[in-house]
């Protein structure tokens, strides 16, 4: 394999091949059809997610935990195509290349690597033409050309002689960079900068939870749980409903209180506000004792210059169970019920499509260890997508027999790839559910769990 410097060319020998990107952030791939004078043909040399196809390039979306590819068959390459170049664009609610890292562009054959071309410079760019594989006499080459554009997409396909129906708005400033992650917990692994295709994470993590009795379980010499981290953001503190209301939903809405504790009634779904608390208990004072918990979010649609497409976002559902501060058991993708049974997770989605609940968890509360005295319910981004790509994201209270009891809805977006939404707790001799809606930074539930002890 060639490692390339920035202008640096070498002789391609394979005709078949596969261009992908390495970078700390969701990215689109494209590619644009260039005569020797550096323009294309027409609109349609610029392939991209609204018209992925073009004599010789196929764009392929992200899919299955890998990110956008482009293939490319220089046989089928027109003659009077002088250059593909290879352009990767941010999709990262604003951010630039400054603040998420470098990227590397990567060019393979039949799964074999070709070359390689780590780019560098790169600073308040949301999209860079990465390579460009181009014709020398009568013989294809590559070369580094890693050249961003402040200006954005339609600043680029200008550049290069396509035509653009609509102004776009002058680019916002981008924000500040996100509070660090905190350090995950030792015994979990962290998530790669580029996820495996197989849909459970990690695909060669032992089967969890251990035999041990405690979670995680511990090197010999465990280090001290980190605090949360005191930068994190917070979600906005208002929620209004949710626009796209589940079929499951009782038509009429109790009224929302201004804050502390609100009460169940039967029939009437209590709409809450961050930091809201209820008492899971029914009219006449009967305790509940079996609950499912529904989580639920939309992807955001991207808008552009050439129309809009929704962006896939794999958000997974957990709840983490703790004793006296302490995580003793986890629910999750990867371990759909704890170790004594009162919990099961009803399985992945991976895309946030489709009305009503994404992934559901159900809590046998009669069965709960009487050392567990709280539940902690979590939302995290396996792909490192933030909430600035995600609306209508929800956790509504369900009971078995009485349908939707309580919801709670957050409004807006942060840079953060992780939620705490809910946790149900004891208090005395009764559990309480309370809304809770605020920013951690991590990828899979075991990056979260050191970052909990601050909902307790």
């Amino acid at each position: 394999m060639i490692t390339l410097a920035k202008g640096a060319n070498a002789p391609l020998s394979a005709t078949n091949l596969s261009v992908t990107v390495d970078v700390a952030a969701s990215a689109d791939l494209s590619a644009l059809l260039v005569t020797e004078a550096g323009k294309v043909r027409s609109d349609a040399d610029f392939i991209f997610y609204n018209q992925p196809s073009g004599p010789g390039v196929t764009c392929v979306p992200a899919s299955g935990g890998q990110g956008w590819r482009v293939d490319v068959d220089l046989t089928a390459v027109p003659s009077d195509v002088h250059a593909v170049r290879l352009v990767t664009s941010l999709d990262d609610g604003g951010r630039v290349f400054g603040q998420v890292g470098q990227p590397v562009a990567r060019i393979a054959s039949g799964g074999q690597p070709v070359a390689e071309f780590p780019m560098t410079g790169l600073d308040r760019e949301t999209i860079v033409v990465m390579v460009e594989l181009y014709r020398r006499n009568g013989e294809w080459k590559v070369r580094a050309v890693g050249r961003g554009y402040d200006g954005g997409l339609a600043d680029l396909i200008r550049d290069h002689g396509v035509s653009v129906d609509d102004e776009p708005a002058t680019p916002a400033a981008p924000p500040a960079p996100a509070a660090p992650a905190a350090p995950a917990t030792p015994s979990y692994p962290p998530a790669p900068q580029q996820p495996p295709a197989a849909p459970s994470y990690p695909p060669s993590a032992p089967s969890y939870p251990p035999s041990a009795p405690s979670y995680p379980p511990a090197p010999q010499q465990p280090p001290a749980a980190p605090s949360y981290p005191p930068s994190a953001p917070s979600y906005p503190p208002a929620a209004a409903p949710s626009p796209q209301q589940s079929p499951q939903q009782a038509p009429q809405q109790a009224p929302q209180a201004g804050g502390g504790e609100v009460s169940l009634r039967k029939g009437a779904s209590v709409s809450l506000q961050k930091g809201q608390r209820v008492r899971l208990t029914k009219d006449g004072g009967q305790k509940l004792t079996q609950v499912r918990m529904g989580l639920g979010w939309d992807p955001v649609r991207k808008g552009g210059l050439f129309g809009s497409r929704e962006v896939e976002i794999d958000l997974d559902a957990s709840v983490v169970l703790f004793a006296s501060g302490q995580p003793v058991d986890l629910a999750f993708y990867n371990n759909l019920t704890t170790r004594d049974g009162s919990v099961r997770h009803l399985g992945d989605n991976r895309t946030g499509e489709g009305d009503g609940d994404d992934e559901t968890i159900v809590v046998d509360l009669t069965r709960v260890p009487v050392h567990v005295d709280a539940l902690v319910f979590i939302v995290t981004s396996y792909g490192g997508q933030t909430f600035q790509q995600v609306q209508n994201a929800f956790c509504r209270l369900i009971d078995h027999t009485d349908g939707e009891l309580a919801r709670y809805t957050l409004t807006g977006g942060l840079p953060v790839t992780g939620m705490v939404m809910a946790k149900v707790y004891r208090e005395g001799g009764d559990w309480k559910l309370q809304a809770i809606g605020d920013g951690l930074n991590a990828k899979v539930p075991g990056e979260a769990v050191p970052q909990l002890a601050k909902f307790l």
